[in-house]
């Protein structure tokens, strides 16, 4: 689950780490009354959406000179002006793909005048089971294009769980940025706070881009993304109740209400499957037979016929969709369950596109009974390679 930029800093604040002042604002007069409790003379009006290359991207109603969405102003009536040009319109960032999203929220902060901007991040290292510290000097640029030209400038730092954050992370932080002195105590201090925010979020990443030292000398966090592991969110309803619907896919909003893990891709193979593994390996197989998955979709162990339906009308909701490829392993669930859900829902969908089933597992042969004798165009797969030759061919034949 990701959040807006003005409440990953509100959050951060809580953890004492060091962040310019800031309000939200939903509507134009509202931004104006946030800029009058800043002191000024500078104010930042920032576009909120769930999406970096803000400041960098461009408003579709507004045409191809206007300003991005992270704009200075140093009067209430700039404020005015940003604000109405951004509230109601689609930004369109290197992120958010040609369709772009909707301002609905913005937030003005304080300037602040600066000197020297970093890079910084945590993020879960799976590799290692750690959490890992990126740092670079190459603040405010697109950490993808430092990593692809000059690898040399990022720092990367594991920092076991069960020890924490030590003192010596923290000078390991200062020295990846090349501050010493007073500047070094504090990026070891932001980073000790921004370690102690990260555990105690159940954060996934936390990111920040630019960590600016102000020409006053002091080190600050400038922007914000941070996204939390949402299968630890029912410990934190605080942090559950600052999710923003409106940024995310509606159809992802839809299988969550029925467990079911589902990702939007750009293909035209609609995929259910039954665990994450085999659900990568399925669309990576579909890909190797000429063809694209239109997303990922796990319904997970414990699949009936209420969630299949579902993940069914899901699928079917993308215009792009030609053809549906079920890869189901029967364990905890059996064939014959999973068979009974998938008739049923073929049937009241109304399927009119082209159907693989692959089924194997507890029951199988009961499974492929019940689909041979349902009386639907659904054609049967014996393993997961024949299962994708058939989809692509099947589509290929249809269109």
């Amino acid at each position: 689950m990701n959040i807006h930029e003005y409440q990953a800093k509100e959050l951060l604040a809580k953890f004492g780490v060091p962040v310019p002042d800031g309000h939200a604002a939903m509507t134009v007069d509202e931004a104006v009354a946030a800029a009058g409790r800043l002191p000024g003379p500078l104010y930042v009006v920032k576009a909120q959406i769930h999406a970096g290359g803000r400041g960098k991207g461009k408003f579709k109603e507004l045409g191809p000179d206007a300003k991005g969405g992270v704009r200075l102003a140093r009067t209430a009536d700039e404020v005015r002006a940003a604000a109405a040009d951004m509230l109601g319109n689609t930004l369109v960032t290197v992120q958010t793909g040609e369709h772009g999203k909707q301002v609905n929220r913005l937030y003005v902060t304080d300037g602040v005048d600066i000197a020297r901007e970093f890079y910084l991040a945590l993020l879960v290292n799976r590799a290692t089971g750690r959490v890992s510290m990126v740092a670079s000097t190459e603040g405010g640029m697109d950490i993808e294009t430092v990593a692809h030209d000059t690898p040399e400038k990022i720092t990367t730092l594991d920092i076991d769980t069960a020890t924490g954050f030590m003192p010596h992370h923290g000078r390991a932080v200062a020295a990846a940025l090349g501050l010493t002195g007073d500047l070094a105590k504090q990026a070891a201090n932001v980073a000790s706070k921004l370690y102690a925010t990260f555990l105690g979020t159940d954060a996934a990443q936390i990111e920040i881009n630019p960590l600016a030292v102000t020409d006053d000398g002091r080190l600050m966090v400038l922007d914000a993304k941070v996204g939390f592991d949402a299968n630890a969110m029912f410990r934190h309803k605080d942090l559950a109740a600052l999710r923003d619907e409106t940024e995310e896919d509606p159809a992802e909003i839809e299988a969550s209400k029925y467990d079911l893990a589902y990702i939007k891709l750009d293909g035209d193979i609609g995929c259910m499957v039954n665990g994450a593994g085999l659900a990568m390996a399925t669309m990576d197989i579909i890909k190797l037979n000429g063809m694209f998955p239109a997303n990922f979709l796990d319904v997970g162990g414990g699949a009936n016929k209420e969630k299949v339906t579902a993940a069914f009308k899901i699928i079917l909701g993308d215009p792009n969709v030609k053809g549906i490829l079920v890869n189901i392993f029967g364990g905890i669930m059996r064939c014959d369950i999973i068979a009974d859900g998938i008739v049923a829902a073929a049937r009241e969908v109304n399927l009119a596109v082209p159907l693989v089933v692959r089924l194997e597992g507890t029951n199988v042969e009961q499974g492929k009974a019940i689909l041979a004798g349902s009386g639907l165009a659904i054609v049967p797969a014996n393993d997961l390679g024949d299962a994708a030759r058939k989809i692509v061919a099947e589509v290929k034949k249809a269109a």
